[in-house]
């Protein structure tokens, strides 16, 4: 049974990257048209739909009355904090810098869950996260430019989400990761429609630093391919916030968050494809240190946690 669930868990992870991919393609293809709570808007209304279907099959809608709706809702708001500040680094730093930095993910939910949830860390585990990390480094070769005031940016994306992630752990024994997905839609649809609420009616323009233009521009009217790319986003991230929540719900999160490196290998692989970035040596040596890494948790990672444990305590 332990076996069993901890293959589920990877594997629901390894999804969930895989499909967050898909919306990386269809946002970097419209980036610097549009503000980034017109895109957040649109992907969510659109998100809706599909969130409400999976919450009806993993339970019914009457599970969405959780007596844990303060820890959802809180949880909700750190993965806005988290995609926000990671969007908003795009202007100012490489892509490969930004990535570079949010790679620390791994990093703060092993300290996180060894403090919060009293997982217990075993060297192979740190051992797993550092190969890991060392082929994250090796694969984007970060410049001098992660110096940048905007270098922040990543670095609290990646504390943010491992918070929320964290969270998912103790509040998802209770409730399931379809519930999780329509509380962090309901907080990005809130907080993009009243940011735009508000910068329409300001109705001016901003033209400081670059990350907060892509924060405060104007609403734009999108052409029908751009429409129907930032559309698809909502189903895409609807799929993949369940597939991810889900993942941390199911397994040990100082376990699963090591596999989060793998993303990185989709960038690498729809580069290529769509944009005919060639990858290098050092994408292709930091890419099998990753998966190194991973299969290094699957053979010798012994989960200790009784996750029975957090059934009896509140949240």
């Amino acid at each position: 049974m332990k076996v069993s669930r901890r293959f589920k868990a990877v594997f629901w992870l390894l999804l969930g990257l895989f499909t967050f991919s898909l919306q990386d393609i269809a946002i970097k293809t419209v980036s610097g048209n549009y503000p980034v709570h017109e895109v957040i808007f649109t992907r969510c209304v659109f998100a809706i739909p599909v969130i409400m279907w999976l919450v009806a099959k993993s339970g019914g809608l009457h599970t969405l009355h959780s007596p844990r709706r303060g820890a959802l809702i809180f949880r909700g708001l750190l993965l806005l904090l988290a995609y926000t500040s990671y969007f908003l680094a795009f202007p100012v730093m490489k892509l490969a810098d930004i990535i570079a930095l949010y790679a620390t993910v791994p990093l703060f939910v092993t300290v996180l869950a060894g403090s919060v949830l009293g997982e217990k860390i075993t060297l192979s585990r740190w051992g797993a996260v550092f190969m890991g990390f060392v082929g994250a480094m090796v694969m984007v070769q970060p410049g001098t430019s992660v110096f940048e005031v905007a270098s922040l940016l990543p670095i609290f994306s990646a504390l943010t989400y491992a918070s929320a992630q964290i969270l998912a752990r103790r509040i998802g024994l209770r409730d399931s990761s379809a519930v999780m997905s329509f509380y962090q839609n309901l907080l990005y649809l809130v907080a993009a429609g009243v940011l735009a609420v508000l910068i329409t009616a300001w109705g001016g323009e901003y033209t400081g630093h670059k990350s907060l233009i892509f924060l405060m521009r104007q609403w734009e009217m999108p052409g029908m391919r751009d429409f129907l790319l930032i559309a698809a986003c909502g189903p895409i991230a609807a799929l993949g916030m369940t597939m991810l929540g889900e993942a941390y719900r199911l397994e040990e999160a100082n376990f699963i968050a090591s596999f989060e490196y793998t993303g990185l290998i989709w960038g690498a692989m729809w580069g290529y494809l769509i944009w005919a970035e060639i990858p290098g040596v050092n994408s292709i040596l930091g890419a099998g240190l990753i998966v190194g890494a991973g299969l290094l948790l699957l053979v010798f990672a012994r989960g200790t946690h009784d996750v029975t444990a957090d059934l009896r305590e509140p949240v």
